[in-house]
């Protein structure tokens, strides 16, 4: 909980002290603190409408994109634990609306960042934030790499305070609208696809195999059976596990044995790749071919 819209009707508390008396510093944060003031007036002005805003989230729950990227599961315990992904989180905090939520790097210095990730329910004053170090390196297999250009800093810094946001904003939207939200994301999975299922998994295997290195073995010894025999649910499922990767919610070796499968080529995938280059093969000898006689036109 925080009281900063308290801060902003006193002056003494709400006036950031400097102790330089630096006139670009007072600039900025009577800038950003008149901004503030504004969000909070709009907010106060123009009230959310609980049930239009929870429609709104099963609406953008329909769509099979957002759907396709909405649930993440890793494990933990010996069981699975699944939830909205970092990317649902977003389109959770959008559509509930008069939400200000975001990352912020603080500063920088010796080698590392401070950042801010936020959430505030401007309506309410509820507010969660979460301050983390992100040191400026990776790890790779030659060692650790230290980072220097300002973008790939940047993306660090986003990158880790991701998943700190993703706490934030499922910290104040109500649990019940984000259990509803993942149903429907899971309906939406079940229900509406127009692809055949064999066309699916062959795709969803050669993302794997292209980001991860995980070949269809790993993933047949990981269900206990063979891909020929996978169901909508195992779908649903192997997507969870490939978001969960991608948000680096988990790593592979949480769900896979690498020991399975190294250098072996996935049948499926290898069976999809042949099909579409038969189909281009089709395609291109069409092309080429000119029709003697062309149908009459119908005039009628």
């Amino acid at each position: 909980m925080s009281n900063l819209a308290e801060q902003f009707h006193s002056p003494q508390m709400g006036q950031p002290q400097f102790q330089g008396g630096g006139a670009l510093a007072q600039v900025s944060a009577s800038r950003e603190m008149e901004e503030v003031k504004g969000q909070i007036f709009m907010a106060k002005s123009f009230p959310r409408n609980i049930y239009e805003a929870e429609k709104r989230i099963l609406d953008a729950c329909k769509r099979f994109s957002l759907a396709d990227a909405a649930l993440y599961s890793y494990p933990r315990g010996g069981t699975n634990v699944t939830g909205p992904s970092i990317r649902l989180a977003e389109v959770l905090a959008q559509n509930w609306g008069n939400i200000s939520f975001g990352v912020k790097e603080l500063e920088q210095r010796n080698g590392e960042s401070t950042a801010m990730a936020f959430c505030w329910d401007l309506e309410t004053n509820t507010r969660q934030e979460k301050t983390f170090t992100v040191k400026h390196s990776i790890k790779t297999k030659k060692g650790l790499k230290i980072l220097s250009d300002p973008r790939d800093i940047y993306e660090k810094v986003a990158n880790d305070g991701a998943r700190r946001l993703r706490s934030c904003i499922l910290s104040i939207i109500p649990g019940d609208v984000v259990e509803k939200a993942l149903k429907e994301c899971e309906v939406t999975m079940q229900g509406n696809n127009t692809e055949p299922l064999k066309d699916r998994l062959a795709n969803a295997l050669k993302l794997l195999k292209e980001y991860f290195k995980v070949t269809q073995e790993m993933v047949e010894d990981k269900f206990g059976y063979k891909t020929s025999e996978f169901t909508e649910r195992d779908y649903v499922d192997l997507g969870k596990i490939y978001n969960s990767l991608c948000d680096g919610m988990s790593k592979v070796e949480d769900w896979f044995d690498k020991e399975i499968g190294k250098n072996q080529t996935s049948g499926l995938t290898a069976e999809f790749e042949k099909s579409q280059e038969q189909l281009k093969t089709e395609v291109k000898k069409d092309v080429n071919v000119i029709p003697i006689e062309q149908p009459e036109l119908s005039l009628e």
